[in-house]
């Protein structure tokens, strides 16, 4: 319920401030105002994104927790979205969480606010090995066609193979 009245409510404020704004401003300036977040926008939205996308390839890199990274990345995502978005409360928004203090208080309160149910990383591997000889190790399952080498290939080799 609490989103149909977000999705009614944030329209209504967009309207509203387009009519003020532009009865204090005129159109022209108020267009202006508009296109031009969108532009300066689209531009921080660059910059600090592939900022977010190295500090990510840094944390891969390093095996280290990659969720700051990535919440980092998403919330500029958001903020890009928000900046291209038409208006002035989604522009305010939108330039609030590209500054990095402003992203961290609302990664802290959305931490506060939310709870994980289950994570799990990396590969799972099977307790028992279901094989009858019991040897132990990893299984890999797959399918094979036998090929006759008494007969030609009729293809080329691919330059991935020896021969």
């Amino acid at each position: 319920m609490w989103l149909f009245a977000l999705f009614l409510a944030v329209p209504l404020i967009e309207i509203a401030l387009f009519i003020e704004v532009g009865g204090w401003l005129t159109l022209w300036p108020t267009l202006a105002i508009v296109l031009g977040s969108a532009v300066l926008g689209t531009w921080l939205v660059r910059q600090q994104g592939a900022r977010a996308l190295a500090d990510l390839r840094r944390s891969m890199s390093e095996l280290t927790d990659p969720t700051e990274p990535l919440a980092h990345g998403a919330l500029i995502l958001l903020a890009g979205a928000l900046l291209i978005t038409p208006g002035f409360l989604t522009d305010t928004i939108g330039i609030l969480l590209l500054i990095p203090p402003v992203r961290r208080w609302v990664m802290r309160w959305i931490g506060r606010h939310s709870r994980v149910q289950r994570v799990t990383m990396g590969a799972t591997y099977r307790t028992q090995d279901p094989r009858p000889d019991n040897t132990g190790g990893p299984v890999i399952d797959g399918d094979f066609t036998e090929i006759d080498a008494s007969k030609k290939p009729t293809h080329q080799p691919s330059g991935w193979t020896r021969h």
